[in-house]
Formats: structure tokens, sequence, C-alpha cells
């Protein structure tokens, strides 16, 4: 069990939980494991959100790295996948984003990505915590002219910014329409520059919404968490298309031009379209993860595609991709690996894909999205004991009630029990047709669960 990590980094509250201290430290220990197998001082790359907190994470975070004797590149405020793609392109060691994602501003996090681009797998963060707290970080210290050197390349976020425009600006003025307009809420995040430079290069006709940090209103109301404002925009001002990125821009999540929702299932099924009309799609295969709604399975199953489900998480999502080849993955709130151009979630790529294939297919957004019939989900929580977390996997009642449901829904539905990885509850998610029913039976299971997990 990780004392320090979760599913996606380390993300506490900063300067209590997520203290100066524990930073120096997980950077030290970080720059240690990451680059134990060079023979040269190495290189790492820093970037960040827009949240208040940044530039003390990112300080303590220079200041251990600096005392392994790493070098640091200062990216400034820039997205999570930009990050990604220019560790990978600048042959660093290393690539560090601090940020909470889509977590309100006095959340803060650190996510590592190794040299290749990717964020790294669980067992070197666990190696990294080993080292945290083994007593050897005094061992690891620089001195006299090894000690590392840190210097400011906000530059660097114009090769992100030329990555778009390498890749797709031929196709898009091949079929860009001037009268198409798209509104892009930000979320007063990290994509609060770069989003615009991008679609100005591409020449998309665009509106930026919340694009002025002040470090405390990331996330706030706004972004691919709260799509309420960019709900309401879209529709009063007669935009085609909606695009809602989260705070650190590795999300997307998009609105129709009547106003409704296109999730990261339905992206998927649109990208997927996209690609194989071009033959790029690899192996006709999604990956996707098991929170996925039975829509997109229906999906797959009517058009000959080859849906593969793993469980929560972009990283395993990536980790099935590389397995067998895949060029397609993501995960329902927005994360979208898009392998065949960066090999991490990449709200900026996502919603450039989707442009690309409303502008070539001449349809509205709603017609692209409207080829996911989306079920009714229903969330029902269950309050167990701490250590009985997973008591349900065992007990036969239990069991049996959720093999009599399944077998009721005839492919119609699906039951998914999962614990929940920081609180002491069981999640019980059922899809289905008939949202009462569901709901009923959501609750029945919970309190199976709660009765035998006590």
């Amino acid at each position: 069990m990780r004392k320090y990590f979760g599913t996606d980094g380390i993300r506490r509250i900063a300067n209590t939980e997520l203290s100066p201290e524990l930073v120096y430290r997980v950077a030290k220990a970080g720059a240690y494991v990451l680059s134990k197998h060079t023979d040269k001082a190495p290189t790492i790359l820093i970037g960040r959100d827009t949240r208040l907190s940044g530039t003390l994470i990112e300080s303590a975070m220079v200041a251990g790295f600096l005392s392994y004797g790493a070098n640091v590149k200062l990216l400034g405020v820039i997205p999570t996948p930009a990050v990604a793609y220019l560790t990978k392109k600048l042959k660093a060691d290393a690539g560090v984003v601090i940020s909470a994602s889509h977590n309100t501003f006095e959340f803060n996090g650190i996510k590592y990505f190794s040299n290749k681009g990717m964020k790294i797998p669980d067992e070197l963060e666990e190696e990294i915590e080993e080292v945290m707290d083994s007593g050897k970080l005094d061992e690891l210290s620089a001195v006299k002219d090894k000690i590392g050197v840190s210097e400011i390349r906000t530059d660097l976020i114009d090769e992100y910014a030329y990555f778009f425009r390498k890749n797709f600006e031929d196709n898009i003025e091949q079929y860009n329409n001037s009268n198409f307009k798209v509104a892009i809420d930000t979320a007063n995040g990290a994509t609060y520059q770069i989003a615009d430079k991008v679609f100005s290069l591409l020449g998309i006709n665009h509106i930026i919404l919340n694009n002025k940090p002040d470090g405390i209103n990331i996330n706030q109301k706004c972004g691919s968490t709260h799509l309420e404002m960019l709900k309401e925009y879209v529709i009063n001002n007669k935009m085609d298309l909606g695009i809602a990125f989260d705070g650190d821009g590795d999300r997307c999540l998009a609105v129709d031009e009547k106003g409704e929702e296109i999730d990261g299932d339905k992206l998927l099924a649109i990208i997927a379209d996209y690609l194989k009309s071009k033959n790029k799609l690899e192996k006709d295969t999604i990956v996707a993860t098991v929170m996925s709604n039975l829509g997109l399975n229906k999906f797959a199953e009517n058009n000959n595609y080859k849906l593969l489900q793993t469980k929560v998480g972009d990283r395993y999502v990536l980790e099935e991709m590389l397995k067998d080849g895949y060029n397609l993955g993501g995960e329902q709130s927005g994360h979208v690996i898009l392998l065949d151009y960066n090999p991490t979630g990449d709200g900026i790529l996502t919603s450039i894909m989707l442009i690309q294939a409303i502008l070539e297919s001449k349809k509205t957004a709603s017609q692209l999205s409207s080829i996911v019939q989306k079920y009714p989900q229903v969330l029902v929580n269950a309050k167990v004991a701490s250590d009985k977390k997973y008591e349900y996997e065992k007990n036969q009642e239990i069991k049996e009630a959720i093999e009599k449901l399944e077998k009721e829904f005839s492919g119609n539905g699906r039951v998914l029990i999962r614990p929940s990885g920081t609180e002491p509850l069981v999640r019980v998610m059922i899809e289905g047709k008939d949202e009462k029913i569901i709901e009923e039976k959501a609750k029945n299971i919970a309190k199976l669960i709660e009765k035998n997990c006590k």
C-alpha cells in the first residue's frame, strides 16, 4: 500500500499536508530513482498550473532536485501534456507537473513523468516512497561542483504550439469553415494562454472563456467539472461547439450546439470512427475503463470495434495500450490518449481531433455524438468498516444477489462494485434502461454490503 502516491500522483492540501519539507523529499528521492541509471547529471523539467501554491511547491521541488545534483528547466505555467511531450522531445531524464488537476485551488499535487513522457508506473512510485522513508536521503546530497543548477525556459511552450501546427494545420485549413464557431473554457488553469495560441495558429474561429487566473479561481464553477456556464454560453451565442479543459489541461469535455454534454465515452466513439475512416485505428480497438458507460459497449458491439476495459486510472489505460499496440484509449472523465501523438491525456489534442471529425463530416456536433446512446447510471455508497472493504467479494449472499441482478439485465444492464481507495466505502454502480429501477437495485445491494461488512 502506497503512503504518499495515489491513483494520479500525490495530491493534498498545499503547505499543510503537502508541506515544502515533504515536497523536498519527494523531489530528491524522485531524482535518484528516475535517473540512477544515467552516468551524467540528470535534467528534469518542471511545469505547473495557475494555483496560488504553485511557486511554493515549485521552489521546494527545485531545492530537492538541485540538492541531489540534477539540473532543472522551469517551464512555468504549462499544461500537463506539454510537459510530457517536452520531456520526451528534449530527451530529459524526467518531467514533473505541479498540479491538482480538477481540484479546487487549496489542493496541489505532484505528477512524475519518465524520460518517455509517460506517467511513471506504480512500482517506481513505491520505490520513491521507500527511498523517502529509508533515511538515505542525506547520502544523496551533491557537493561542490556537483550541485545542480536551474534555468527558466518558459519559451519552450512554443515547441508544444508548433507540435499542433506541424500535425494539424494543413488538414484544418483544407476543411475549415469560418462560420464554425467554438467556445473554449480554460478553467482559469494551465491552458489559459496556450489554447488561444494553438487555435489562432490553426485559424479556428474561437472565443476563450475563463482565462483570467488569479491563483484562486482555477476550476471555480468553470472548466470540465462545471459545464453549466459553457452550456449557457454556447446556446446564447449560437456556437457550434463548446470545449472545456480541466485545471492542468489533460482532460477535455465538450458541449454540442444544443448545449448537451459530450463526455469522454462519446469522444472516444467519435474519434474511433474518425481514425477508422482513415485506416488509422490500430486493431479497430478502443481501450477504456470499467467506469465507461454501457452505451460505449453497445456502440462497440454494433460497429465491430473491440472494447477493452481496465481498472480506473488513465495510467492503466496507457499500460493496456502499450502492451498490445493500441493507439486510442481514455476515460469517461475526458482523459483521452492518442498514442500516435502523445503518451498521456491531452485536452487540446482531443479537442482538435473532435473539431477535425466535425468539419470533415459536415455534420453537427450533436449528430456526431448521437452514435452513443448512454444508459442511466446510478452510484450508491455503502459504508463499511475500513478493514472490510473487500469482504463483499467472498460473501455468498452478496455474490448471489449480484449474479441474479445481472441475469435479469440480460445484457442491457451492468453491476460494478468498487471499494474506495481513500474512504471506508464500497461504491455500487448500476447501469440500466430504467433509472428508478436501477436506483432501487443499487440501494438494495448497498444495504446488503453494509449488513455483511460492518
